[in-house]
């Protein structure tokens, strides 16, 4: 297979390479579901124990201390090199500036006859969240977890990370959470990080949420334990997909299509276009780009495997396209990008304009990087600051506001069969007729 084959959208061409794509979000291998149950299962009975176990087992070796002192964390922010702080209270500005725009407040709605309705807001007690460790270690994500959280009012936030091989936490990662507010932080990975957060162990609070990105067996753990505590979502592999036309700049293209390709070598990246010609010198500037890349086999095996280049009729049947592939990330370089913002329903994140690149998102434009993958913007949404929330409804009746419901209420519950709610509210009323 070619790396990055050029297809042309017929019914049929284009089909086959979307299946590919596809299959990349097949089931979750039996044996990694077995493996996970154990472990959760182990954390659950077994506590702290089975977590530094399966710490040995996996990481090699055990920290100092399970829990990282609050004297170590501020020291690595004042230890940290200051161009990289300045740029992490960059990015901070820009994603708190977006997510407070995103809080809802409660509210309450008094009627003329006394009753008196409401929903009340407020953030979950405790969170736990999860940052990669070692070579995939991302501040980026401890900022956009962790600061939409904080804005919620979330009172504590636990950061799980695996400790590096000399049993430390990664310096950038603690940086990081100095400046977003985490509140503790535990040096353990993997599902019995996740466990021990669901379950809660002797040193380990039990949170109420679990966030943040991980390796296949993060996911699955995050995906068994659904129902024991709240997640964000199932996260699957990185995507783009760029939406193209003659106007379009190919060094522009190839760049932002390998900036997901160097992910992970599942990751997709798709490109729809108008212009075969543009096609054509993406793919030689791919070739020429990706020579001084350090992640060039990873960018050449996921283009290989996942990515493709579509040529559409139109615009229109590109737009249509990339409404059914919902991908996580679509950059939109037409000549008129804001032309069609109204008809692309199906994305995580829009990036509009040539000057709009991913990466701008992933780390500094102010909305969250924390988006749904594998075709599931559907129906899904960014994690935001209403993913840290729960909210409640309350309701005031007076005597005679329920008197005057009383009659289509027992209606409804007579009519379900369901005479005990109907006599809840005939009870109240002794003397008078229905």
């Amino acid at each position: 297979m070619d790396m990055l084959p050029i297809v042309t959208a017929n019914g049929v061409e284009e089909k086959k390479l979307l299946s590919a794509l596809r299959s990349r979000s097949g089931e979750v291998d039996a044996k990694v579901t077995r493996t996970v149950s154990e472990i959760l299962e182990n954390v659950r009975k077994n506590g702290d124990r089975a977590v530094e176990e399966y710490t040995l087992k996996f990481d090699g070796k055990l920290p100092p201390a399970l829990e990282v002192s609050r004297e170590e964390i501020n020291d690595a922010l004042t230890e940290a090199d200051p161009d990289f702080v300045s740029t992490l209270l960059n990015s901070m500005e820009n994603i708190s500036d977006f997510h407070n725009r995103q809080k809802h407040q409660s509210f309450l709605n008094p009627k003329e006859n006394g009753v008196i309705l409401g929903q009340r807001i407020r953030g979950l007690k405790r969170v736990g969240l999860y940052v990669p460790g070692g070579t995939a270690a991302y501040p980026s994500s401890v900022l956009m977890n962790a600061i939409p959280a904080k804005i919620a009012g979330v009172q504590e936030l636990i950061m799980v990370t695996p400790p590096m091989k000399d049993g430390k936490a990664n310096p950038d990662i603690l940086t990081a959470a100095a400046i977003a507010g985490v509140d503790r932080v535990f040096l353990m990975g993997g599902a019995q990080a996740v466990a021990a957060l669901a379950y809660g162990t002797e040193k380990v609070p039990k949170v109420d949420k679990i966030v943040g990105p991980g390796n296949i067996f993060v996911a699955t753990a995050k995906k068994l334990l659904y129902g024991v505590v709240d997640i964000d979502m199932i996260a699957g592999p990185s995507e783009i997909l760029v939406l193209a036309d003659e106007t379009s700049e190919p060094s522009y293209v190839a760049a932002d299509l390998m900036s997901q390709a160097e992910h992970d070598k599942m990751a997709s990246a798709i490109l729809l276009t108008t212009s075969r010609k543009l096609a054509e010198e993406t793919v030689k500037e791919i070739t020429r780009q990706m020579q001084t890349l350090s992640r060039r086999e990873i960018i050449e095996k996921s283009l290989t495997d996942f990515g493709g280049i579509i040529v559409c009729e139109s615009t229109d049947q590109a737009v249509d396209l990339a409404n059914e592939i919902a991908p996580e990330h679509l950059e939109v370089m037409l000549e008129n990008p804001f032309e069609y913002l109204g008809r692309l329903d199906n994305a995580g994140s829009i990036f509009l304009g040539k000057y709009a690149p991913e990466p701008l998102g992933d780390y500094y434009a102010g909305p969250n990087h924390v988006l749904p993958t594998s075709g599931t913007a559907r129906f899904f949404s960014p994690l935001s600051v209403d993913a840290f929330v729960k909210k409640s409804s309350f309701i005031y009746y007076t005597e005679e506001a329920l008197r005057e419901a009383k009659e289509d209420i027992v209606r409804f519950a007579n009519r379900e069969g369901l005479t005990a709610h109907a006599n809840s509210i005939l009870v109240r009323y002794p003397n008078e007729e229905e």
